[in-house]
């Protein structure tokens, strides 16, 4: 039979992994690592921190394991650690969703109001890119593409939008995704085409979630 100080233990390795989440800009970085692996630099630039401060909220990740590393040279990669990271991240932003009181507010300050975009849910978008019914546009930056992308999705960062407008059909609705449920890239990119008298639509959540679905995906830049 088990002892007190062994299950103590035990207990406490379970609530490192939980903690590690306990911190906004370290919940951010996981986040941004589902859309692929980056250098620090990159990192740091994306959450608004500094080299050294990310560094730390990183190692903090990686003791807990859910960040692995990778060398190139004298570069260092960080990516999650693996699909699991991944659904935890999810369930935890599912559990907030629905139990945390505020977060819809919370949302909303950031997010803006959502009420005037149409939202497609994944099955909806998968039917009627096979009956070639949409245009997807990808509207993270390139190099989130280039890890991976929804297949058959054009690249069109959304910095690059405005001026890429010309090239995208007047006949054809347009889908815009990006990083999740909680990224603004693709109803900034929604209202902009809108502005511009395209058909457009966002999908519900982004790429994370299609991959995590099993749904098909691709890599490579554009």
């Amino acid at each position: 039979m088990g002892d007190r100080a062994a299950k103590d233990a035990l207990f406490s390795a379970f609530a490192e992994v939980a903690g590690a989440l306990g911190s906004g800009r370290r919940a951010e970085i996981v986040d941004l690592l589902a859309q692929g692996e980056r250098p620090v630099e990159q990192v740091a630039e994306q959450i608004g921190q500094s080299v050294a401060n990310t560094s730390h909220h990183l190692r903090t990740l990686a003791r807990a394991g859910l960040v692995r590393t990778r060398r190139d040279g004298t570069r260092i990669y960080y990516a999650l650690a693996g699909e699991r990271v991944q659904e935890l991240w999810a369930a935890v932003r599912a559990v907030a969703e629905q139990h945390s009181a505020g977060l819809d507010r919370l949302a909303r300050a950031y997010l803006g109001d959502r009420s005037e975009l149409e939202a497609v849910d994944r099955a909806t978008l998968v039917e009627r890119m096979r009956r070639g019914e949409v245009l997807v546009l990808d509207v993270r930056p390139a190099a989130e593409y280039a890890a991976g992308h929804i297949a058959g999705a054009r690249s069109v960062p959304l910095t690059e939008l405005r001026r890429r407008l010309r090239t995208l059909p007047d006949d054809t609705e347009i889908v815009a995704y990006c990083r999740g449920p909680y990224c603004v890239y693709a109803d900034e990119a929604v209202r902009e085409l809108r502005e511009h008298g395209l058909r457009a639509a966002r999908l519900e959540d982004g790429f994370p979630e299609w991959k995590r679905h099993g749904l098909p995906v691709a890599v490579g830049a554009a």
